[in-house]
């Protein structure tokens, strides 16, 4: 698979750069005092600094599985282990989740881990697993 690559705004380059490397562990790549490139999982995540008047106000979030989910969110899909590991580690670290994580679609097609939180700028991340990852494009 080919590492994707996503640049998103942040206001407060600061505070992303140690959210991102401290508490998601991601090591830095190249960086500038306007931007900053982490190995996301394998995946190349870019945060860029940008005016407040630019971003994003108000949430908006879509209903599945009895959940609001934020849109728009990003993330990855991790081996189930991993997935644990890391849902166990945030938690410690005490983030507060908007879905904390929990079995979506269980005994379903497309079963899976998933949990949902916030960037310290409110941009939403999801991380999830497949209990059996061929499902990840089933319907």
């Amino acid at each position: 698979m080919n590492p994707f690559h996503l640049a998103i705004p942040v206001k407060d380059l600061t505070i992303c750069r140690k959210f991102y490397r401290d508490v998601l562990e991601c090591s830095e790549g190249r960086s500038s005092d306007k931007w900053v490139d982490f190995n996301f999982f394998g995946h190349q995540l870019v945060i860029h600094e940008k005016p407040a008047d630019v971003m994003i106000a108000e949430p908006i979030s879509n209903p599945v599985d009895g959940h609001d989910v934020p849109v728009p969110h990003f993330g990855v899909v991790l081996e189930w282990e991993k997935w644990v590991a890391l849902s166990e580690n945030l938690t410690a670290k005490n983030i507060d989740f908007i879905i904390e994580p929990y079995i979506r679609f269980k005994g379903e097609v497309g079963e899976q881990g998933t949990m949902f939180f916030l960037d310290p700028e409110n941009n939403a991340l999801e991380f999830k697993a497949f209990k059996n990852i061929n499902q990840l494009f089933q319907k």
